[in-house]
């Protein structure tokens, strides 16, 4: 409770500097006031009164702390409950276009290029929690793993589930897995529509050419950034089948159509990015989280509890007690 109290009138605490100037003037003021009185013996007054006078510093005890309550009060000490109230108001659907044709087993990326971009992806989406999110894979063909959807639950388990098979036609159709991500768009009412192309290789099938399936995301108004994936030069990459069915690798030259790449992202008013390692992509998918920021609104709400009652009546207290005992117990004294 006391981590959330605050001060409105912190000035006010500078009166206390006042309390250590009354304790000397009072020092001084007694030292003042009191007389010695030499007699030879004492022995016929009468000592009804000795015991009380020890204690008739309380009286300035009881007024100093009662002014000290009253300082504390004019501070206005109160509590704050803080709550806030979110709303995002204009959300973004993205559609994550994969590449998981054979070449994505390639390991110039750890362990492989589809892995390293799962890892990557699953982070991404964990970061855009005001988002709708979908999965389009696609290798000689495309189809949408998962339509567009705010539950992240789901993508991720269908991005985990993402791997290299021979049911999907053997290829890259670059123009079929941008046309089938502008389908699972071109209805959508967000704000904001973005693409995320990965490739890893040139567009060597499917029947709808890539230039087409760009000048739909424009009509659409959809942004498409564009990543090619894999390191300058040689990879590791699958070559064949050994005879128990396993892929067998070698070295492979490593070939991507930046051209059409920049190409697409430019007339979409998005970007093109070349991921060569797994921190270039993580950096890559990083930098389209900053560029695409969803807008929310928050509202916060402030409860405030006054808590200078208590201290004024304690004070209030505090010098009742002192002028009872000052005409009653201690009048003698002062």
């Amino acid at each position: 409770m006391l981590e959330n109290i605050e001060f409105l009138n912190k000035e006010f605490f500078w009166l206390l500097l006042l309390l250590p100037l009354a304790i000397v003037w009072y020092v001084f003021k007694n030292s003042k006031q009191t007389a010695e009185l030499k007699m030879s013996s004492i022995q016929g007054f009468k000592n009804t009164s000795s015991f009380w006078s020890k204690f008739k510093h309380v009286l300035f005890a009881l007024r100093l702390i009662a002014l000290g309550l009253l300082i504390v009060a004019l501070a206005r000490p109160r509590t704050v409950d803080v709550s806030t109230r979110t709303k995002t108001t204009s959300g973004i659907d993205i559609v994550m276009a994969i590449d998981v044709s054979a070449s994505m087993l390639a390991k110039d990326l750890k362990p492989n290029r589809l892995d390293a971009l799962k890892e990557v992806a699953a982070d991404f989406i964990d970061g855009r929690p005001s988002d709708r999110i979908g999965l389009v894979e696609y290798a000689g063909e495309a189809y949408t793993k998962t339509p567009i959807t705010s539950d992240k639950s789901i993508v991720q388990r269908s991005l985990r589930d993402i791997k290299y098979n021979t049911i999907i036609e053997s290829g890259t159709a670059i123009g079929m897995g941008l046309a089938t991500s502008v389908n699972r768009l071109k209805d959508s009412r967000a704000k904001s529509k973005v693409i995320i192309l990965l490739t890893d290789g040139v567009n060597n099938s499917g029947f709808i050419d890539p230039k087409i399936a760009s000048e739909l995301a424009v009509e659409y108004g959809i942004k498409v950034y564009t990543i090619g994936l894999g390191t300058n030069g040689m990879a590791l990459s699958p070559i064949g089948f050994n005879n128990n069915g396993t892929f067998r690798y070698g070295r492979a030259q490593v070939e991507i159509d930046e051209a059409l790449l920049k190409e697409i992202a430019v007339e979409t008013g998005g970007k093109y990015f070349r991921a060569t390692n797994n921190d270039k992509l993580a950096q890559i998918y990083d930098e389209i989280n900053k560029l695409e920021k969803t807008e929310i609104e928050e509202k916060k709400y402030y409860n405030y509890d006054e808590k200078y009652r208590p201290f004024i009546l304690l004070a209030g207290l505090l010098l009742l007690i002192e002028l009872l005992l000052r005409n009653t117990i201690f009048r003698s004294f002062v």
